[in-house]
């Protein structure tokens, strides 16, 4: 999963971010209250406001829980056992995925 934000803003509206990652805005909400690493600002309105940390966060709850098929429970316990260790492990899987996909792309064009 590739999540399309840019990266010159400071805080992305919760449409962005449930937009980049094609969700519903009522579940970026469910996590934002279910898991504690998030801490998006809350602007004079009370709209949520998520800062490049809080997506990162967000990037690593979604690949726990919709591509590894983690509950929520498993996904936190799993993030407040090893959080440093399980996002290092997430860094690496993004960056290889990059790599397959600029290698695939080289492919095809020979």
């Amino acid at each position: 999963m590739h999540i399309e934000l840019s990266k010159d803003k400071r805080y992305h509206s919760i449409g962005e971010v449930a937009k980049a990652f094609d969700v519903n805005a009522s579940l970026i909400r469910f996590w934002d209250n279910e898991f504690d690493i998030l801490k998006p600002k809350k602007n004079a309105k009370g709209n949520r406001m998520f800062t490049p940390e809080d997506i990162t966060n967000l990037q690593l709850i979604y690949h726990l829980v919709k591509e590894r098929g983690f509950t929520l429970e498993g996904a936190k316990t799993h993030l407040k056992e090893g959080q440093k260790k399980t996002l290092d492990k997430f860094e690496i899987i993004r960056k290889l995925e990059t790599i397959r996909t600029q290698l695939t792309n080289i492919k095809n064009e020979l």
